[in-house]
């Protein structure tokens, strides 16, 4: 019998009620769910479900009204940015800084000696195919190079997870799918866990094992989808049946009505 993977990062009856003049709004109620380390985890959800604000808790930004976050077992209260990181739809480079001054940024504020501050950077810039560009500066990147440097800088502190809050979302077409080849390049050599947020349901059956899908407001686990679809992946998936009929069972449990949303509990993954 293979040994249980373990987990990484665990949601336990999350909830968020933001206060506002008229009446409270509830954004999240009852997010339970589990990642078991090196799994790529996406989730997708209607517009305004809080799938932003769920990722911002996980990451100790936002606060909890209810439940709690834990990662390795110990409960999330303020950003680890040692065991987490976080990636946003933009790269978010420091315009003054040169690419590699970028990636060694996290490192500098942890109080890493500069030696392996460099060797981190290099062995990073090189994990994405831009060594060449360590001493350029951001304006001089396209917007994919850009996004790779900030998935270089969000894995130099060597975290347990990386959470990406729509990260292809600003680029084009050709350029977003690029990029999703070479996320999975760097999560197949890394092992990294990654807990990825996107709108495009065909760009999360793609890149993940597990797809959980939300419900429109108040957000909800109503969905776990195993991809259960051949590794490594090529766009020719896409075109398939088997392919189809997922992305299809996805789009059915987002488009229903939150009153056929299913019970809520903890999601196995």
């Amino acid at each position: 019998m293979a040994p249980a993977i373990p987990v990484v990062i665990e949601a336990r009856g999350l909830g968020k009620i933001f206060s506002v003049e008229r009446a409270p709004i509830v954004a999240l109620q009852d997010i339970s769910f589990a990642v078991p380390e090196g799994r790529f985890v996406s989730l997708v959800g209607p517009s305004g479900c809080g799938k932003s604000t769920l990722l911002q808790m996980l990451a100790g930004l936002v606060p909890s009204t209810t439940g709690e976050v834990l990662v390795d077992g110990a409960v999330v209260r303020r950003p680890i940015p040692e065991k987490i990181s976080v990636m946003f739809q933009d790269a978010t480079l420091l315009p003054w800084k040169r690419i590699a001054e970028n990636i060694e940024f996290p490192l500098e504020i942890a109080g890493v000696p500069a030696a392996e501050r460099h060797a981190r950077a290099a062995g990073m810039l090189a994990l994405v195919g831009l060594s060449e560009f360590a001493e350029r500066y951001p304006h001089e990147l396209s917007g994919g190079m850009r996004q790779r440097i900030a998935i270089a800088r969000g894995l130099a502190p060597n975290p347990r997870i990386l959470l990406m809050d729509e990260p292809f979302g600003a680029l084009d077409e050709q350029t977003r799918i690029k990029m999703g080849h070479e996320l999975l390049r760097i999560w197949a050599k890394t092992k990294k866990t990654i807990f990825f947020i996107t709108h495009s349901l065909t760009e999360a059956l793609f890149l993940s094992d597990i797809v959980l899908v939300m419900s429109h407001r108040p957000g909800r686990i109503v969905g776990v989808i195993d991809a259960a679809l051949p590794r490594p992946r090529t766009y020719d998936i896409i075109g398939s049946a088997e392919f189809g009929a997922v992305r299809n069972r996805i789009w059915k449990l987002i488009s229903q009505d939150d009153t056929e949303a299913g019970e809520t509990g903890m999601a196995s993954l």
